[in-house]
C-alpha cells in the first residue's frame, strides 16, 4: 500500500543570476507560512553568504546544514526526521552534489517520502554539465527552468567566466566560487562569440 501523497525529487536549474536562491527561500517560506517544516542544505564549498547560510542577492537568507562530497544526504535527512517531521527538504547549490548524493536524495524521496527540491546550475563556464546536475537531469521526477536574460534580451542558457581583465576564460577548474564579478549569463550565441566556440 502506497502513502496517499507520493514525494518527488525536483530539479530547478538555470544559469548564474537567475534568482535560484530567491526561489528556494520563497518556496520554503510558503511551506512555513502554512505551518509546515522545511530542512535546508547547502554546499560547504560555497561560503559567499557565510557559513551555513542560504542567501539571495535581494537580501533574504536562511540557516542551513552544510554538505560536502563525503556527506551522506540520505543519512542527514533521516537523522533530521528523527527530530521531528519535515515536509520538504531544500538543497541549494545542487550542482556541487555528487552522482551518489543524488541517488541518496532519490532514496530519501522514495523510502522516507520526503519531497526534495534541488536548485542549481545546469552547465559550467565551458558549456559542460556539472556531475550533480547531470545526475539530477537523469533522476529528477520534475524539472523546472529558472530564467534570466543575456544582455541582448534573449534567454541566457550559458555562463562565461571572466578573468581579472574581463576576458572570457575557456579553460580551468570546473569549480571556482564567484558572483557577478566572475560570471556573466549569456545566450548561446553570445557565449559562442565570447569563448570563440563558433
Amino acid at each position: 500500500m502506497y502513502p496517499a501523497y507520493m514525494a518527488k525529487l525536483y530539479f530547478h536549474y538555470s544559469t548564474m543570476n537567475a534568482g535560484k536562491s530567491t526561489l528556494l527561500l520563497q518556496a520554503s517560506y510558503n511551506y512555513r507560512e502554512r505551518g509546515m517544516t522545511t530542512y535546508h542544505l547547502t554546499a560547504a564549498i560555497d561560503g559567499r553568504a557565510g557559513k551555513g547560510k542560504i542567501a539571495s542577492r535581494i537580501g533574504i537568507e536562511a540557516s542551513a546544514d552544510m554538505f560536502d562530497t563525503d556527506s551522506d544526504l540520505f543519512d542527514m535527512i533521516h537523522k533530521r526526521l528523527k527530530q521531528g517531521p519535515v515536509d520538504c527538504t531544500f538543497i541549494d547549490e545542487a550542482q556541487f552534489l555528487t552522482k551518489d548524493q543524488v541517488w541518496q536524495l532519490a532514496r530519501a524521496v522514495d523510502d522516507l517520502n520526503v519531497p526534495v527540491m534541488c536548485y542549481g546550475l545546469r552547465v559550467d563556464f565551458r558549456g559542460e554539465l556539472f556531475p550533480g546536475s547531470a545526475a539530477l537531469l537523469a533522476l529528477a521526477d520534475e524539472m523546472r527552468e529558472a530564467r534570466t536574460i543575456c544582455y541582448c534580451g534573449k534567454k541566457a542558457t550559458m555562463v562565461v567566466r571572466q578573468d581579472a581583465d574581463g576576458n572570457a576564460m575557456t579553460a580551468g577548474a570546473q569549480i571556482q566560487i564567484g558572483g557577478n564579478e566572475t560570471y556573466i549569463p549569456l545566450c548561446r550565441r553570445h557565449w559562442r562569440e565570447a569563448t570563440g566556440n563558433r
